[in-house]
This record gives structure tokens, C-alpha cells and sequence, in this order.
């Protein structure tokens, strides 16, 4: 039988719960040291503990003598679960949700063409879909599979939840992910959507998903809101670059 989790890990959760529901918005101060303890029945190096998480997390500034204020709404995500955007967002607390725009067979061109390393007009299967976290617009999500691959979803109904667990549950293969990430304009396809302006800076993050073998079987861009997901990378001396995906809530935003 598993051991409980420890009460700062806890009182941790609450409090990011609040803070990523809104309950003490960006720019709010936290109730003092003192009246955490009081409210949660927890010693000031329980309660200490527990701050200093949500400061790692950047959830939260202050310190030295300073009052906690709330810095950012947003919950960070380790690679182990990135490729599915609905684990993700489940893991926060909140509801994932998704609407299929189109998905179809056809020749391959421009960029995904050459990620995959197939000549223009080769069969692959598109998928256009809108990702949403409690109901908003949260991410404009474009995936092409090699055609082996992405003619299973042709017998999945893409609006009930992961392509990637259903991908997997094919036996699909899928074994590792290079991601980058940069910013972009919204074009009218992302514009409708994500319903903002035409030209509204996107975060844009390109995955080229591979199978045990190093073959590339999907090449996509998941285009966010920009102050819906941020992406940090921790660097280390030993090369390794652990990096996560942070949604933040709602103010009304890897598949």
C-alpha cells in the first residue's frame, strides 16, 4: 500500500488550485504565512515548503521578508505526458476538450513534406483540429501522419479524446519526439478559430514524432495563445535539457 503524500505537497496543490482557478488572480497577494497555517492546521515550515514549490513553479514571486503574490497562472508539465494534450490538461484540474475540423486523405506538401522527407504529392492523412480547455479556443492543432499511420483515424471519431492513445492502442509505435518551439502570426485558419485578430502572435510548437527505429511517421504544429502556454527548458551540465509545457487558466488558454 502506497505511503500518503506529504501534507506540504498538499497544501501545494490547493493553493495552485486557487491560483490556476482564479480564486487569487495574477497580481494578488496571498493571505500571510500566519493565516495559511492557521487555515490549513500546518506548521510555518510545512506551509514554507509548500510556497516554495509554487515559487519553483513560477507560480508565485515574492519572498525575503515580501508577501507571496501571485506571478503567473500556469502549471507546469513534464515531456513524460506532452504528447497528449488531453492528459495534460486533465492534469491541471481542468477539462480538455477538442472539435475535428477535417480529417483527409492527401498529397503531402511544403513544410510537412519535407519534415518527413517525402516527395510533394506522396499520400499522407491531415488532421485539423481545435483543442479547447473548459469549453475556450486553447490551441490550433495541424498533425500529418504517413499514410500507414494516419489511416487509423479514419475509424476513430477524433472528437471523443487522444489521438496519440488511440494511435497507440493501434499499435502504432511511438517511441520518441523532437519539438521546437517558436512564435508566429495567426493566419486566417488560426484566426477563425482561436477567434483573435489575423497577425495575433502565436506560440507555435513543431513536433516530429519517430517510431523505435528513428523513422518519422507525423510531423505537426500546435499553434497556442500566447498567454495560455509558456515552455520552459532547464539546461544542465550534463547536456540534458528537461523541458515543460505550463497552460496557464483561463482568463474567461504534446496530441
Amino acid at each position: 500500500m502506497s505511503s500518503p503524500l506529504p501534507l506540504h505537497h498538499s497544501v501545494f496543490v490547493e493553493l495552485r488550485r486557487r491560483i490556476v482557478s482564479g480564486t487569487y488572480r495574477v497580481g494578488d497577494a496571498l493571505p500571510s504565512e500566519a493565516a495559511l497555517c492557521e487555515e490549513f492546521g500546518v506548521s510555518r515550515g510545512t506551509m514554507r515548503h509548500a510556497l516554495a514549490t509554487l515559487r519553483t513553479d513560477g507560480l508565485i514571486g515574492g519572498g525575503q521578508g515580501r508577501p507571496p503574490v501571485v506571478r503567473s497562472r500556469a502549471v507546469p508539465q513534464s515531456f513524460d505526458t506532452f504528447l497528449s494534450f488531453s492528459r495534460w490538461v486533465s492534469g491541471t484540474g481542468r477539462v480538455p476538450g477538442q472539435r475535428t475540423v477535417e480529417v483527409a486523405r492527401r498529397g503531402v506538401t511544403g513544410a510537412a513534406a519535407d519534415a518527413l522527407d517525402l516527395p510533394e504529392g506522396t499520400p499522407v492523412v491531415e488532421l485539423l483540429r481545435l483543442r479547447l480547455i473548459d469549453g475556450e479556443p486553447a490551441m490550433v492543432e495541424r498533425s500529418t501522419f504517413l499514410e500507414p499511420v494516419g489511416r487509423v483515424l479514419f475509424d476513430f471519431d477524433p472528437d471523443s479524446g487522444s489521438v496519440y492513445d488511440h494511435l497507440i492502442a493501434s499499435g502504432v509505435d511511438i517511441a520518441s519526439a523532437r519539438h521546437v518551439i517558436d512564435a508566429v502570426a495567426a493566419d486566417p485558419t488560426d484566426a477563425g478559430l482561436l477567434e483573435v485578430p489575423e497577425g495575433t502572435p502565436l506560440l507555435r510548437e513543431r513536433r516530429h514524432a519517430s517510431d523505435a527505429a528513428g523513422v518519422l511517421f507525423e510531423y505537426a504544429e500546435d499553434r497556442y495563445l500566447p498567454d495560455l502556454a509558456a515552455f520552459t527548458i532547464v539546461n544542465t551540465r550534463d547536456g540534458s535539457a528537461p523541458a515543460v509545457r505550463r497552460p496557464s487558466a483561463l482568463e474567461s488558454h504534446p496530441s
